[in-house]
């Protein structure tokens, strides 16, 4: 579907569905177990709020923050990685799963997983809402994906352009005059 805003690549209902499966796979990989989720802001909120709540109550959750930019204000990532909020928590001999909003060039996912897999996490492990095909710099295999999408510029459940369009209940292919 087209609209003003772009041509939705993922529903609404799509994305909740997805995220309520991965939620039952975490329960069921992390039974009895305490998980630490360290969300990548900004876009990872919306997808990390509902993976929390998709994630069974007989799995205790904690849940910290990293900013970290290598887009700025513009489409294609600057190359540089900068970490503008850091943990809050220490995150040794812990289970850990960053949640990313989308693995698209690695490099973002790359420089977190080296950084805390060097302060002693017990396990590491990555979930994203969404995959890009073909040119990441992360080498690992992704624990938890919600979807693989074609090598396009998404907005919306988080993701944004210049700040703007994160509260789009899908995910959308930015038309180039929004």
């Amino acid at each position: 579907m087209t609209t003003g805003l772009g041509t939705v690549l993922i529903s609404e209902g799509e994305i909740r569905r997805r995220i309520a499966e991965i939620g039952r796979q975490i329960s069921k990989d992390y039974a009895g177990r305490t998980v630490t989720l360290v969300g990548i802001l900004k876009g990872s909120f919306m997808f990390l709020a509902d993976v929390i709540r998709a994630i069974s109550l007989e799995t205790p959750v904690e849940v910290d923050f990293m900013s970290v930019s290598s887009y700025g204000d513009a489409t294609t990532t600057s190359g540089t990685v900068h970490i503008e909020k850091d943990l809050g928590i220490s995150i040794d001999g812990k289970d850990v799963i960053i949640v990313e909003d989308i693995v698209d060039t690695g490099l973002t996912l790359l420089h977190v997983y080296n950084i805390l897999s060097a302060r002693g996490a017990r396990s590491l492990r990555v979930a994203t809402l969404l995959e890009k095909p073909g040119k990441s710099r992360y080498d690992r295999p992704l624990d938890y994906v919600g979807f693989k999408i074609p090598n396009k510029f998404v907005v919306g459940f988080g993701l944004d352009y210049a700040q703007r369009y994160r509260n789009l209940p899908d995910i959308r292919v930015l038309d180039d005059e929004a």
